[in-house]
């Protein structure tokens, strides 16, 4: 029968988004899936990136280091980053402001959302940084934006990377964040 018309596909907005159960992410009206539950290296992963920059953050009054926390860019767009710096952050519900930094651990299921789709996006907002970090290379991909675009900065494996242009400047030693996983 082909392709579902676009006029038949369903849309969804933020006050649907709101009454679903378990995790979602709402990206132009479509809704996707955020299952099944991050492997283990991901959760450590982003959670060695969440200490490493809350540590540094703490001086920061105005601050804070989130994961898993809901970005609303609009009434169609709801995105889970798995970590953010956001500063000057009023809302309570969810971020309504472009966070200064925004990192995603890739899996095969979201490595395509993640590098295309939520990149325009994480551009578009203004992200001041978006980190993609690869758990299985064990490598993070550092983009700054620059005048509206991301400018690749790096690939980090061992290196440190200075966040320098956020409102909180802080540093991200990435051997220490994959030490654990080197090994194994």
């Amino acid at each position: 029968m082909g392709a579902l018309k676009e006029e038949y596909r369903e849309h969804y907005t933020y006050e649907d988004y709101k009454k679903w159960e378990g995790d979602w992410e709402l990206i132009d009206g479509t809704a996707y899936a955020m299952s099944p539950a991050p492997t283990r290296k991901h959760q450590g992963l982003a959670m060695q990136i969440a200490v490493e920059i809350s540590n540094q953050a703490e001086e920061c009054e105005d601050c804070e280091v989130l994961s898993e926390v809901d970005y609303k860019i609009n009434e169609d767009t709801v995105l889970r980053p798995d970590v953010v710096l956001t500063c000057g952050e009023t809302n309570e519900a969810y971020l309504t402001k472009a966070p200064e930094i925004v990192v995603e651990v890739i899996s095969p299921a979201t490595a395509k959302r993640d590098e295309q789709y939520k990149f325009g996006i994480y551009e578009e907002e203004k992200v001041k940084y978006y980190v993609l970090l690869y758990p299985d290379a064990l490598v993070a991909k550092v983009y700054k934006n620059i005048e509206g675009k991301f400018d690749k900065q790096g690939d980090f494996a061992v290196e440190r990377y200075r966040f320098e242009d956020s409102e909180c400047p802080v540093t991200i030693d990435f051997e220490k964040v994959f030490r654990r996983y080197r090994n194994r």
